[in-house]
Parts: structure tokens; C-alpha cells; sequence
């Protein structure tokens, strides 16, 4: 951290807290002890009604039921469940509103004779039974990707097409009731614990209740949602150093460097040969002592990258404990008891609180304290520890966690692997070591949406894939516009000198996109944030699969890397090669029911109906709900450059839409406390006027501005007749000062730059245009412009054959026209429909290449708006 001291904010009660779904609530302390009025005992079966959906079932062989938190589910002080309860012909009948339990009285241990559980699932009655196959689960996660070339299997999920899923908490441990919760054993003796969820088809019901019961994904910090920069490589401080400064020079936003294995001695680690530790490990994969060959000056470094407004993690592999050549040893050991004239080395035991209180104190806040932000848990060694059903990833990621947050100050933040059920309150996850392939890339939508299932939120992935690293500047662009709608955005690659990750060392063509991408991800980054609020508030992760909002749609299901991202962006990634013949990607798609606007194009579609669209390389398949207002920021070098001056409106065409902004202090844990803000935005349209209100900001956290500008752009619109703000006037602005309006003709958007004014007063825009504008002439239109481009670019590899038309490129410069000229948009528009039709047929009468011109045909086909 970058404090030395810090004051505890949370008690530990407070660290395993659940869900409170209202706004400016303070997150309430977890209690494990159901409200009595929820509990049905029957002998030596309980049942505790948590929601009306989601229900424990315990049988224990002495009758003695656990009260104490598990791993897993932390708070069953759920409120009141109205339900009834009646005993006839020997069975116990307990009625939620949506569930009804039957359990033959006094029969003892849950079978399938004497238990069952009827529910709603879509239209149909389904009924469980002890020892059910849950066929349909939608699966959840798994550890990780390691060595992945493609689909892994994944872990049962908390949702399924059969309408409900079980788990089984019967041997997970538990925690202890001491200031810093410990794990402890369970009694030994025969029971069940089960934990069933009837929710149907509601999906988003289902996460809700587990985060009610399990706890909250805690929001990452701000910085998160930047670019991270990562590499296996030997790196010295000033390699990084020029590396930075590189971003700068090329222009590359990035807020995580962080700093992989090699900070520590290695030993010059070798793969072949290396001589093994005293836990058995290799030489040097373990450490926690400043490689002064590499580092001179650690705390200087460290510094530094404060300076530049960077947070710097470093890369633990733990499991061989503190050897004899560490520089904290001999402190580490006398704390556990060895003499260091031993030279024992001190056995990594993260589940003894001794030891792990020691390692805190001794290893970790010291480097805490010299600048070291957050810790990469690279976990990679066996699967048990000394207590029984305790996975030792689980719990590292558990410690780690629960110590940054029992510090105070900043918030907690971890990178780590996945260790089960129950550590999505443990964000970020570090998927693995993926194979550098367009068939790894095309499993990650896949299986960072289906994480939702379990509630893990925030899956890094290695952008560029890790193992053999060369990757094909294609993919590797690809993979980047995947990383910018996903949840963190990590370049990472595996040690090897020809595995490039500096985008401005590819070739241009593609290092622009990748660069636009970078920029893109800042400018979103509003958006993200508010969706990650979303996330925490409900249990639904901001990457969620498409079947939460459309469940009895089969396509939702049949589409598998289609995913929504937040509210109102549906992403389709690219994850194959361009077509050589047209530069576009072919891909195929669900559109969902419901009007929908494509990002690239403007393009206005409507659902449900399966398309086929082609991609080029700076296009993405993002689509955007109609009517949605997509919150921006102005481009930025740090996520943390705060405030947000101008708060950018993104509004696409519909009739409505509507938006709450989320603010907080950005690396606070005051949001769990009520410290935070919403800033909500509405738009409506009728006939040819749109009006949008931005009403006073509701709550207030540290440092938040008390005025700012606003930037409204009005995708896809007419340019305007009139614009008032508030009543009054806003004039025209060619050169976008504000308060004024301008037109960009190549986007079709209207930009309206308001005066800065405070966020108390709320504020009314109302943009007219004139009578009689045909909003199909604007539909489409900046995609084929856009394509227009591409196509003269491919064509003037003709010359000195041919060279592309004055009539094309007067067609193609329809945009800068309209720009210059916003009151000339519907002679422009009407005559860009009327010439383009001669224009393509014109071109496959040109000279040259023949090769060429058929690439510029099929890349300026239109697109179907249906196969």
C-alpha cells in the first residue's frame, strides 16, 4: 500500500457482510443465525427458509445443527418468509410462494422416499428429489486455463434449465467467531447440509439470493478497469521505466504495470536442471527478496511508479515458504519457533493463523510498505492443506483479501486463481496460462460469462494468450477488442523473445486499432464502473450470459459467446481470421427481442432474428440498446484522472432510455459504507425533438465535484434546427466550444458541449430538428462510409493501372461535407443513396489487379440484414 499506517474501518464481522440491495444503505455485518421465524425443525432435520426460493436442509446424526458461517455461506439472518406449514398423513408440508417442501415426519436422513421439492420452471411443475441428476446446470467456472488450446470443462453452476440446482455444504469448513474469522473444522459426526435453489428460470433471482447469503462481489477499485500492462520477463527498473515512457510516447493509456516473478532472486532459474529448495520446489520460484541486480533501489522504483500514477503488483508463487536466503528469515523464523542458526526454512502453512500472521507482519506489509499496491497470488502447487476440505488457493485468496481489508484505507484488491465456490468475494481472478490460438481466444466470452453463474465477476485473462506468446498481429488485435469488453483488460505472454505485446510494434494498421481499442476501454470506463456497482448491488456480474434476460429463448443458449456487457451493450467478440477475399470477419449472431442499434455501423436492427454480419478489423460486434445513454469520460492517460470534466453522454437512436451514473472516491471502501453518488440521465423522443434531463446528483462521497461540464452526443440523428439548455439557446460551434453545437457528418451524431454548472441543479437539453427528416436516410450510413475508406484504400493499389473515381471519392467524402455543412444533411444524404448504387457498379469495370478490385467488391457488399 502506499499509506505506512492505516486505521481499521471494518470489524471482522463486517469483512464476510452480505447483500443490502437499497441505495445509500451501509452494508450490514453478516450473521450466520437464522431469524427463528424462518426455521422448521422436525427432530433431527432443520429447514431454514433464507428466501422463498433458496432453503437449507440439514440432518445431523446426534442432532446438533451448525450455526457457525461456512466458507461459503456467511449470512442467514435473512428477513421474515412468509410461508405455511401443516402436518398430514405422516408429512411435513412447508409452502413458500414458490416452493412446496413434503418430508415424511420423524424419517431421519433426506432420500428420495422421504423428501421432495416442487417448483415452477417456465410453465411446467418440476419436482425434486434427493439424488437428482441436474442434467441442465449451466455450469460455472473453473481454477484455470492452464495449458488450455480450447474448452475446459467447468464446475457445476448455481443455475440450471431444470430450474434449480444444489449444493452441498455438508464438509466445508467453517469459520470461528475470533476478531480475524478463521477456518475450523467441522464436528465429526454423519449429516447433510444442503443449500437448494428453486428459482426457475430466474436467473438473476438466483444470484441475488446466493450474494444475499454468500456476500457481495466487492467492487474492484477504479484503476482496475485501465490497461494492465504484464509480462513474464526478466525486466530491470529502467527497461521499465522506457517501457512507460513508451506508452506515453505512443500513446497508450495503462494503469497496472505489473511485475511478474523476476523483482525477487531467481537464482538465474533454469527450467532444465535447477537445483530444488528445502520444500522441494524449484531454486528461485519462490521469493520474497528484491533481485538488487535487476532493482538497485526498490524503494525508489516504487516511488517512481507512484509518481506516474501507476499501481504496481508483484507475483507470488508461495508454496516454498520462507527458505534460509530470504532477507525476512530470520525474523519469520523466530516468530514460528525455529532458530535461524538452523537454517530450517519455514513451511508455507497459509491455514495456521501463527504462521500467517507472522508472514503479514514480516514479509508482506514490509513490502507493503515500500510501495507494493496489490500481490498477483500465482498459486500453482498441491490441493490440500492440513484441514481437511480446505482448498489452499481458497484460503490464500481468503487471507489475502480479508488482510488488505482489515488495514483500511484503500480497498482490498487481489489477483488470483479461482479456488471454488465462495471466492467471488475475492476479486480479480487470473485465469491461467492459455495457449497463444484463436481457439483459446474463442473459449474466453464463453467462460468469463458463465462465471457469472457461480457470481465471479471479474476473470483477467492472459490478452495474447501465454504459452509459445508469438501471436499473429490479427489475433492478437482481436483478442485486445475481446479484453476491452470484458472485465480487466491484462496483456500477459509467457518468457520468450519473440512473444511481442507492445502494440506499437506491429504494423501500423493494426497497431492503430489497437491503440483506438486502448482509448475506447478509458473512454468506457463510466460505464464499466457503473456496471460494476450494478453488480455488487445485485449478484449479476457486468459479463453475464444472454439467457438471464431471455430465458425460454433457445437461441439464448445456442449462442454461447454472446454475452451482455452491463446493462445495455451485447457483445458478439470476433474469434476467427478475416476473410483474405474481403477483409471482413464473418459472424453469425442472435440478436435479441427489441430494437437495437450496431455500434460500428449505426446500423438500426431489430430482434428477435438470427444475422450473419461481416467485420472488418476496426469494427467490433457491439450492439447497443435502442434509446440507451452510454456514460463517457474525455480521454485520459490514468482511469484515476479525476474528475470526470466533461461527463460524456453517448445517446443512441429510440424513443427512450434512461441511465444512473455511479460515482465514489475510485479506491475507497467508503462505498460499502454509503460514500458514493448516481447521477440519473433520462432521454425521451417524440416526432422530431429528443429531450434529455439530468436530475440533481443523489448522495455524496469525498472529493466529489460540485460542478462540471456535460457533452451530449446524439448518435445517428438529423443535425438540429434548434438545441436549448435549460431555456435558453445553445448556439452552433464549429470548433465544439462550449456551450455551443456541432455536427460530425461521418458518425451522423449531433455533439453538444453544455457549460459547466452544479450537479445539484438539474438541467434540461431539448434538440429539434427540422419537419420532414427521413430517419431511414441515416440508417447505416457511417458503417458504409466507413467501409467507403477501407475500399479506396484497397484500390489505389491499382495505380498506376487505375485509381479510384472522382465520383467514389466524392461519395466518400460525403461525412467531411456535412461536417462542414450540418444545414446541407438532407440534400447530402438523399444524394449519397442515389450515386452509391453507380458508384459500386462502376468498379468492376476498373483496370489492374483483378485481385484487388474483388477484394474492394466483396468488402463493400452491403450487409444482410438476415442469412
Amino acid at each position: 500500500m502506499r499509506t505506512t499506517s492505516r486505521t481499521r474501518l471494518l470489524t471482522a464481522a463486517a469483512l464476510l457482510a452480505g447483500f443490502t440491495p437499497a441505495r445509500a444503505q451501509v452494508e450490514a455485518p453478516a450473521n450466520p443465525v437464522a431469524d427463528p421465524r424462518n426455521v422448521v425443525t422436525d427432530g433431527d432435520v432443520r429447514f431454514t427458509l433464507l428466501t422463498p426460493r433458496l432453503i437449507r436442509l440439514e440432518w445431523t446424526a446426534d442432532g446438533r445443527f451448525e450455526d457457525r458461517p461456512s466458507l461459503v455461506f456467511l449470512d442467514r439472518r435473512t428477513p421474515p418468509v412468509a410461508f405455511t406449514k401443516r402436518t398430514a398423513s405422516g408429512w411435513l408440508e412447508i409452502g413458500t410462494s414458490h416452493l412446496r417442501i413434503r418430508y415424511r415426519a420423524g424419517s431421519g436422513r433426506f432420500t428420495p422416499e422421504n423428501l421432495a421439492i416442487t417448483l415452477a420452471n417456465a410453465d411446467t411443475a418440476v419436482t425434486w428429489r434427493p439424488g437428482a441428476s441436474d442434467t441442465a446446470n449451466l455450469r460455472g467456472t473453473a481454477r484455470t486455463l492452464d495449458g488450455a488450446r480450447g474448452p475446459v470443462p467447468l464446475e457445476q453452476g448455481l443455475v440450471s434449465r431444470d430450474g434449480w440446482a444444489l449444493v452441498d455444504d455438508s464438509q466445508r469448513p467453517l469459520f470461528d467467531d475470533s476478531p480475524w474469522p478463521w477456518v475450523t473444522q467441522r464436528p465429526n459426526a454423519e449429516r447433510q447440509d444442503w443449500y437448494f435453489f428453486g428459482h426457475g428460470h430466474d436467473y438473476r433471482g438466483a444470484l441475488a439470493d446466493f450474494t444475499r447469503v454468500a456476500g457481495r462481489m466487492p467492487m474492484p477499485p477504479r484503476f482496475a478497469f485501465g490497461t494492465w500492462w504484464s509480462r513474464y520477463w526478466a525486466y530491470t527498473d529502467a527497461e521499465f521505466q522506457r517501457l512507460v515512457e513508451d506508452f506515453r510516447r505512443y500513446d497508450v493509456p495503462l494503469d497496472v504495470l505489473v511485475i511478474d516473478m523476476d523483482w525477487h532472486n531467481t537464482f538465474e532459474l533454469r527450467w532444465e536442471g535447477q537445483p530444488r529448495d528445502q520444500a522441494g520446489q524449484a531454486l528461485g520460484w519462490t521469493g520474497y527478496t528484491w533481485d538488487r541486480a535487476y532493482f538497485p533501489d526498490p524503494d525508489a522504483f516504487l516511488a517512481w511508479t507512484a509518481q506516474q500514477g501507476l499501481r504496481t503488483p508483484l507475483n507470488l508463487h508461495p508454496a516454498s515458504g520462507i527458505q534460509p536466503h530470504e532477507a525476512q528469515y530470520p525474523a519469520l523464523a523466530r516468530a514460528m519457533g525455529i532458530d535461524p542458526a538452523t537454517q530450517r526454512y519455514v513451511p508455507f502453512q497459509i491455514e495456521r493463523k501463527q504462521f500467517a500472521e507472522a508472514y503479514f507482519e514480516h514479509v508482506i506489509h514490509p513490502l507493503e510498505k515500500q510501495g507494493v499496491d496489490f500481490w498477483w497470488l500465482d498459486w500453482q502447487q498441491w490441493g490440500n492443506t492440513s484441514i481437511p476440505g480446505l482448498n489452499p488457493t481458497w484460503w490464500l485468496n481468503y487471507v489475502f483479501f480479508t488482510d488488505m481489508e482489515r488495514q483500511g484505507g484503500h480497498r482490498p484488491l487481489i489477483f488470483h486463481r479461482w479456488g471454488g465456490l465462495g471466492n467471488h468475494r475475492y476479486q480479480i481472478g487470473f485465469s491461467g496460462d492459455a495457449f497463444s490460438t484463436w481457439q483459446a481466444l474463442a473459449f474466453q466470452p464463453y467462460f468469463t460469462a458463465t462465471a457469472a453463474n457461480v457470481g465471479f465477476g471479474y476473470w483477467s485473462h492472459d490478452i495474447g494468450g501465454h504459452l509459445d506468446g508469438d501471436v499473429p498481429p490479427e489475433l492478437y488485435a482481436r483478442w485486445i477488442q475481446f479484453g476491452i469488453f470484458s472485465p480487466i483488460v491484462r496483456t500477459h505472454t509467457t518468457k520468450n523473445a519473440s512473444a511481442e505485446r507492445r502494440i506499437w510494434a506491429y504494423p501500423a494498421e493494426f497497431a492503430d486499432v489497437m491503440r483506438d481499442a486502448f482509448q475506447l476501454r478509458y473512454a468506457l470506463i463510466p460505464y464499466v464502473y457503473t456496471a460494476a456497482r450494478r453488480a455488487y448491488d445485485t449478484g449479476v456480474a457486468m459479463v453475464h450470459p444472454l439467457y438471464y434476460d431471455w430465458p425460454e429463448a433457445n437461441e439464448a443458449y445456442a449462442f454461447p459467446n454472446q454475452y451482455r456487457f452491463g446493462d445495455d451493450l451485447l457483445v458478439s467478440p470476433v474469434v476467427a481470421p478475416m476473410d483474405s477475399a474481403s477483409l471482413l470477419a464473418r459472424q453469425r449472431l442472435w440478436l435479441p427481442p427489441g430494437d437495437w442499434v450496431e455500434w460500428s455501423s449505426g446500423a438500426r436492427l431489430r430482434g428477435p432474428r438470427v444475422l450473419e454480419r461481416g467485420f472488418a478489423l476496426d469494427e467490433l460486434p457491439v450492439f447497443v440498446r435502442a434509446g440507451a445513454i452510454i456514460p463517457l469520460q474525455p480521454k485520459a492517460e490514468r482511469s484515476g484522472e479525476l474528475p470526470i470534466d466533461p461527463l460524456i453522454l453517448d445517446v443512441f437512436p429510440g424513443d427512450s432510455g434512461s441511465t444512473r451514473v455511479y460515482e465514489d472516491a475510485g479506491d475507497s471502501p467508503g462505498y460499502r459504507a454509503g460514500a458514493y453518488s448516481f447521477t440519473p440521465v433520462a432521454q425521451r423522443r417524440a416526432g422530431g425533438t429528443t429531450t434529455l434531463t439530468i436530475a440533481p446528483v443523489e448522495g455524496s462521497f469525498p472529493g466529489m465535484p460540485r460542478e462540471r461540464g456535460c457533452q451530449v452526443r446524439l448518435r445517428g440523428s438529423w443535425p438540429p434546427a434548434r438545441v436549448t439548455w435549460n431555456g435558453a439557446d445553445v448556439p452552433y460551434r464549429a470548433t465544439g466550444a462550449a456551450p455551443g453545437w456541432r455536427y460530425d457528418g461521418d458518425a451522423l451524431t449531433t455533439i453538444v458541449s453544455l457549460p459547466r454548472g452544479d450537479v445539484s441543479v438539474p438541467g434540461e437539453l431539448v434538440v429539434t430538428t427540422a419537419p420532414g427528416a427521413d430517419d431511414a436516410l441515416l440508417d447505416g450510413v457511417p458503417g458504409r462510409l466507413l467501409r467507403l475508406r477501407r475500399g479506396m484504400r484497397v484500390l489505389e493499389a491499382l495505380w498506376p493501372a487505375d485509381w479510384p473515381s472522382d465520383a467514389y471519392v466524392t461519395l466518400v467524402q460525403t461525412g467531411r461535407r456535412l461536417t462542414l455543412r450540418p444545414d446541407s444533411a438532407a440534400v447530402e444524404l438523399q444524394r449519397f443513396r442515389a450515386q452509391l448504387p453507380p458508384v459500386l457498379a462502376a468498379l468492376p469495370r476498373m483496370k489492374g489487379d483483378t485481385a484487388v478490385i474483388h477484394r474492394a467488391l466483396r468488402h463493400l457488399e452491403p450487409e444482410s440484414r438476415q442469412p
